[in-house]
């Protein structure tokens, strides 16, 4: 069986990384999932993402799931009819799982099957996530542990990725594959 497409966009906060996977993913079809990892735990968040899901439009049809990402994707699967995937993000996921007391064996450990799901399914996916260490060291061990978590993550996802991109500065550069590329520029 063939390897399924697999997108990962990374880079900065604001950076446009979330607008332009929702603009490539719609080259998969019109029936696409919005896998959405954040919970909407305050009135700001549950406004957030109110907005977000209408700027969507009906194209995507919206799952939340801030911790059994590979059960998800796994139903969607089984389900057939979903052309192509965004799940955003993937750093909330990590830290969700990071909350909820999981240790860094475990996240690491279901960061490799979740590539290897992704590898597997029937539609091609789009996965966005926030470069976290570009920054200085953080002073407590929580959140060196989550830097060191979602680098090992954003390795494993990018080695298995057929595209890649980083945002920066509102642009989006493609890096794999190559040649590097300048792809939407002041997204």
């Amino acid at each position: 069986m063939a390897r399924r497409e697999l997108v990962l966009i990374g880079g900065g906060v604001r950076s446009g990384k979330s607008a332009f996977a929702l603009r490539r993913a719609a080259r998969f079809g019109d029936d696409l999932v919005f896998i959405a990892t954040a919970e909407a735990l305050d009135d700001e968040m549950r406004e957030r993402a109110r907005r977000h899901r209408a700027e969507r439009g009906a194209r995507f049809t919206t799952v939340e799931c801030p911790r059994e990402l590979e059960g998800c994707l796994r139903d969607l699967d089984r389900r057939g009819s979903a052309q192509g995937v965004v799940i955003d993000c993937l750093t909330l996921w990590i830290s969700n799982l990071m909350v909820d007391g999981a240790s860094s064996a475990e996240i690491d450990a279901r960061v490799h099957q979740l590539a290897e799901i992704l590898a597997d399914v029937r539609f091609p996916s789009v996965i966005v996530s926030n470069e976290v260490g570009l920054g200085i060291v953080p002073d407590n061990a929580m959140a060196r542990a989550f830097r060191d978590i979602t680098g090992r993550a954003h390795q494993t996802l990018g080695h298995a990725a057929s595209e890649l991109y980083f945002g920066m500065l509102g642009q989006l550069v493609r890096l794999k594959p190559a040649p590097l590329e300048l792809v939407a520029p002041g997204c």
